[in-house]
C-alpha cells in the first residue's frame, strides 16, 4: 500500500532491519500531515479531553496491532499442524487474514475498507494543499484570488493527471522523504510560534482554555487521532522486516508511545497558544512572513509530488477490476494494446476527477479527517482486528481476553456509528 512507499528504510529492512530502523519505519508510516490538525481537535475537545482522546486512540491502536500479530502467528501454527512444515517466512497481508477468517467475502471487505481509508487520506491531502496554497495568496481579511476549490481543480488536478501517466513510482520515492521532512519543518515552525505566544501569556497558559468541552469533543479528538495513526495496515509488513522479530513488540511500543506523546504535546501546545482562534490546519494560524510562506509552499509542493504514491493502491484496484485479463473492460470490450493503455490512463484521470470533486465539497479539513478516522479507520484499526482475533484465537483465549475483544469490537462499531450520525446531523 501507499504507506509502504512512505517507509524509506523498508526495502533495506527486508534484508533484516535493526530496532532503530524499524522505529524509523513505524514513525514514517504513521506520522503524516494529519498531525498539523491536532491543535484544532484539542480546541474542539478541550486540552484535557483532547489529551485523553489521543492517548486512548494510541493505546487502542497498539493493542489492536498486537491482535493482528497474534492472529498471524496462530494461523501459521495451524498451517504447520496441517502439513508439518514451518511457515515462519510466509508473510500475511491484512487481506490474507480477512480471507483466512471469513473467506473471499472477508478479503473483499477488508481490502474495500483499506481502499476507502486510502481514499479518505487522498481527499484530505487535496483539502490540506488547497487550503494552504489559498492562504498564501490571501489578504489580511482572509480573502484572496484563489479559493481552495480553485487550487484543487485548476492547479492540482492537471498536475496529478500528468503524474498519473507514470507507470513506476521509483522516480517519486525521494519526494516521500521530502514530504516527511517538510512536515517536521512545519511542526517545528508551529512549535516555535506556540512557545513565543505562550511566553507572552506569562505564567497562566491554561487561563481561558477549556479542559473539557463535552463528550462530543472527546470523540472528535479520538477520531482525529485515529486518522493520524495512518500506518496501521503496515503492522504485518513492518514486523516481517525485522531481523529479530521477537523484539518487535517492544520496538512497536516505544514507537507508538513516542508518537502519542508528541501528538499530545503538539496538540495541547497549539490550542493553549491560539485558544478559540485555532484553525483546523495549524499552519493557517502562522503569521504571514516569508519564512512561514516558504514552509507552506515547500510542504505543499512535496505533498503534491507524493500524491501519486497515495493514489497508487486505488489505481491498482480500479485497473485490476477493469483491465485485468478477467476484468470487466477486457471481457465486455476486448480492449488491449494501445486502446488498453488509453483506457488505463482514462481510468486514472477519472478517479482523480472524482476525488477532486469530493475535495471541493469538503467543508473543513478537521471535520473531514475526524469523520474518516471515526468511521473507516475505526473499522480498520479496531473492529476488524478484534473480529479476526475472536475468530482465530477466541476459542483458546481466556474469558478476560474475549471480553476485551468484544469491548473493542462494540466500541469500534459504536464509534463508527457516531461518526456517521455526526455527519447526518450536520447536514440538517
Amino acid at each position: 500500500m501507499a504507506a509502504e512507499a512512505k517507509a524509506p528504510l523498508l526495502e533495506e529492512a527486508r534484508r533484516g532491519a535493526t530496532p532503530a530502523q524499524t522505529i524509523g519505519n513505524i514513525v514514517v508510516s504513521i506520522v503524516g500531515t494529519g498531525v498539523l490538525g491536532l491543535p484544532y481537535a484539542f480546541r474542539t475537545a478541550g486540552w484535557l479531553a483532547g489529551a485523553l482522546g489521543v492517548a486512548g486512540a494510541g493505546a487502542a491502536t497498539f493493542y489492536c496491532m498486537l491482535l493482528l500479530l497474534e492472529c498471524r502467528d496462530k494461523l501459521r501454527e495451524q498451517e504447520t499442524e496441517e502439513d508439518g512444515e514451518q511457515h515462519r517466512c510466509s508473510n500475511y497481508t491484512y487481506g490474507d487474514l480477512g480471507e483466512r477468517c471469513f473467506g473471499r467475502i472477508g478479503r473483499h471487505f477488508t481490502e474495500a475498507t483499506i481502499i476507502l481509508s486510502q481514499t479518505g487520506g487522498t481527499v484530505a491531502y487535496l483539502v490540506f494543499i488547497g487550503q494552504n496554497v489559498s492562504s498564501v495568496f490571501a489578504a489580511e481579511d482572509g480573502h484572496g484570488p484563489l479559493t481552495p476549490s480553485t487550487v484543487v481543480l485548476a492547479l492540482l488536478l492537471p498536475v496529478q493527471a500528468a503524474l498519473s501517466l507514470l507507470r513506476s513510482l521509483s522516480s517519486l520515492g525521494q519526494f516521500s522523504i521530502l514530504a516527511d521532512a517538510c512536515t517536521v519543518l512545519a511542526v517545528a515552525t508551529v512549535v516555535k510560534q506556540d512557545l513565543q505566544l505562550l511566553a507572552a501569556r506569562g505564567e497562566q497558559p491554561f487561563q481561558a482554555r477549556a479542559a473539557v468541552e463535552g463528550l462530543w469533543g472527546v470523540t472528535f479528538a479520538a477520531g482525529f487521532a485515529v486518522f493520524c495513526f495512518e500506518g496501521f495496515c503496515m503492522t504485518l509488513a513492518l514486523e516481517a522486516s525485522m531481523a529479530d522479530r521477537s523484539r518487535f513488540c517492544s520496538v512497536l511500543l516505544q514507537a507508538i508511545a513516542g508518537v502519542t506523546a508528541v501528538y499530545v504535546c503538539f496538540g495541547a501546545c497549539g490550542y493553549l497558544a491560539y485558544g478559540d482562534a485555532t484553525k483546523d490546519i495549524i499552519t493557517l494560524n502562522l503569521p504571514s512572513t516569508w519564512s512561514t510562506t516558504a514552509v507552506k509552499v515547500v510542504l505543499c509542493i512535496a505533498l503534491a509530488l507524493t500524491f501519486p504514491v497515495m493514489m497508487h493502491p486505488i489505481h491498482e484496484i480500479v485497473e485490476a477490476r477493469l483491465l485485468a485479463p478477467d476484468g470487466w473492460l477486457r471481457k465486455r470490450c476486448h480492449v488491449g494494446g494501445a486502446m488498453g493503455r488509453a483506457a488505463l490512463h482514462a481510468s486514472r484521470v477519472a478517479v482523480l476527477v472524482a476525488l477532486s470533486a469530493i475535495a471541493c465539497f469538503v467543508p473543513a479539513f478537521g471535520s473531514f479527517a475526524s469523520f474518516v478516522g471515526s468511521t473507516v479507520c475505526a473499522l480498520l484499526s479496531f473492529v476488524l482486528p478484534a473480529l479476526f482475533h475472536l475468530r482465530v484465537v477466541g476459542h483458546a483465549a481466556g474469558a478476560a481476553q474475549r471480553a476485551v475483544d468484544w469491548a473493542i469490537l462494540l466500541f469500534g462499531l459504536a464509534f463508527a456509528a457516531h461518526g456517521l450520525y455526526d455527519v447526518v446531523l450536520s447536514r440538517h
